[in-house]
């Protein structure tokens, strides 16, 4: 009987997360927020039953029913996420948290399978650090002063990085993380978010030449340290979150094709100066030649992605332990193998509607600093989901980044929840926007009535100084709206001169 079930669920989870990915599409037929409504309850039902149905699998194939009440536990936080960031911003949208919360969940499920114990410690990682986002669109929303701490951001930014390359540790061959009390954090991450503030901040009043020029120098700064940090991953989505921010903010495509140009020669360096970055262009190039050395990962992504079939294996019917680090850098390739082709194709689409909504909103947006912040995050978040899908799936060489809100990973994850957190509020600022434009063209309306009102009364005016009363005026036929009875009565004024001019003759 336990076979059926979970030969079944296959089918029926990835029919679930088919059905929400549709969803997260239909969400933009309609323009306002109240009209979706509908489609996010069915999103949040959709949900649980996905969450429910995959842990019933994991009951049923450890024969271990524990697990529910881990289940229980994540489900009271996500279910409070989505509750409470409608109940306490309205104005917010519901997409957003309801990928977010689905996004979390499939990684709680994939690790849980993976490794329990990272498991509980991921979500108690999201669930503090959803405590602590909750106030960020609080923040974005009131304060005002943001668009004035420029070379703010630039200071904490080059700062953070360079403690990392000054004091941090190694983490395979990378020096990307630094300990605080016991606590391994990766300042990269947060990073990117200071970044985009600092690019938005920057070239929101002026995207002259000379602007431009002292955001590369701040920029390259900010690439160089990561480049001998060896974090070339992060090096590469600063790079590109420049390049594009610029080109918005400037709307020149000179500077992207400059920008694919100094890309370019730069990846070149790269090659040239790094062995890890040529040990991983080979295994992307002919992975099959160096299986048991620098092949070795990426061969066994492509073995697990291809072994999974269009509805997977189901959890615990493949071997995803079998890639290094697969909770982090491979978790695509679990994904693949274990829940199926379709279902991860499904996932990319969750991902690829989030950036959608951050562009949509970044084009309502009618304040340049907020339009180029929500810009700017979109692409640093969907350019993240790209590396770390293209990497596992051998589309291009391996990057080393996670894959956001679903590998292993609290940096990653908290920063990932700040970038939601953050358009979020932005959501708040844009709505503030459509209601000043509304009750402008109201009081513009207001204005232009009273306008008229006064004219009426000076016409009348001008009428009574003439010394005919309104009502004597009304007597000849001549009234104020008597285009057409004017017209009439020069009609009967001809015909009677006519018959005057008859009876005369």
């Amino acid at each position: 009987m336990e076979l059926y079930i979970t030969e079944l669920s296959k089918y029926v989870i990835t029919m679930l997360m088919a059905l929400y990915a549709y969803e997260s599409f239909a969400v933009f037929r309609y323009r306002e927020e109240d009209r979706r409504s509908g489609i996010y309850t069915r999103q949040n039902f959709l949900m649980l039953l996905l969450h429910f149905s995959c842990f019933m699998v994991i009951c049923f194939e450890t024969g271990d029913m524990s697990y529910l009440f881990f289940y229980a536990f994540q489900q009271v936080v996500l279910f409070a996420t989505a509750v409470l960031f409608h109940m306490v911003y309205p104005g917010a949208n519901r997409l957003i948290v309801n990928n977010m919360c689905l996004l979390l969940s499939v990684g709680f499920v994939m690790l849980t399978r993976l490794s329990y114990e990272r498991a509980v410690r991921q979500f108690v990682i999201a669930a503090v650090s959803i405590a602590a986002v909750m106030v960020i669109p609080l923040f974005v929303h009131k304060i005002k002063f943001l668009k004035s701490l420029t070379w703010v951001y630039a200071f904490l930014g080059i700062a953070a990085l360079t403690v990392v390359l000054v004091l941090g540790s190694y983490t395979y061959g990378s020096k990307i993380s630094y300990t605080i009390a016991g606590v391994t954090v990766q300042p990269s991450e947060f990073v990117k978010i200071l970044f985009v503030f600092f690019l938005a901040s920057a070239l929101c009043g002026s995207a002259s030449f000379l602007q431009v020029c002292l955001t590369a120098a701040v920029a390259g700064i900010h690439v160089v340290i990561l480049v001998f940090s060896k974090d070339l991953g992060s090096a590469l989505i600063f790079f590109v979150v420049y390049v594009l921010m610029v080109f918005v903010a400037t709307g020149k495509p000179l500077y992207l094709l400059a920008g694919a140009g100094g890309g370019a020669g730069a990846a070149v360096a790269a090659y040239r100066m790094f062995s890890h970055v040529q040990v991983r262009v080979q295994a992307w190039r002919d992975p099959w030649s160096a299986i048991d050395t620098g092949g070795y990962q990426i061969t066994q992504s492509l073995f697990a992605i291809s072994s999974g079939g269009w509805f997977g294996l189901g959890l615990f019917g493949g071997t995803p332990q079998s890639i290094p680090f697969v909770e982090a850098d491979f978790i695509f390739s679990a994904v693949a193998e274990e829940l199926g082709i379709l279902f991860a194709m499904c996932l990319i689409l969750v991902c690829v509607s989030c950036f959608l909504m951050f562009m949509d909103i970044s084009m309502k947006l009618n304040d340049r600093f907020y339009r180029l912040i929500a810009f700017g995050l979109g692409i640093t978040y969907i350019f993240q989901v790209f590396l770390t899908i293209g990497g596992g799936s051998k589309f291009i060489p391996l990057t080393g980044v996670t894959l956001p809100l679903i590998s292993y990973g609290g940096s990653s994850v908290l920063t990932t929840l700040v970038m939601f957190a953050i358009v979020e509020g932005l959501c708040m600022v844009k709505k503030d926007e459509e209601q000043a434009v509304k009750n402008d063209g109201k009081g513009k309306r207001a204005e232009h009535k009273k306008k008229e009102a006064q004219n009426a009364g000076r016409k009348n005016a001008r009428w009574e100084k003439t010394g005919w009363k309104k009502a004597e005026w009304k007597k000849t036929g001549w009234e104020k709206t008597g285009g057409e009875k004017a017209g009439k009565m020069r009609g009967e004024s001809r015909q009677k001169r006519g018959d005057a001019d008859g009876r005369e003759s």
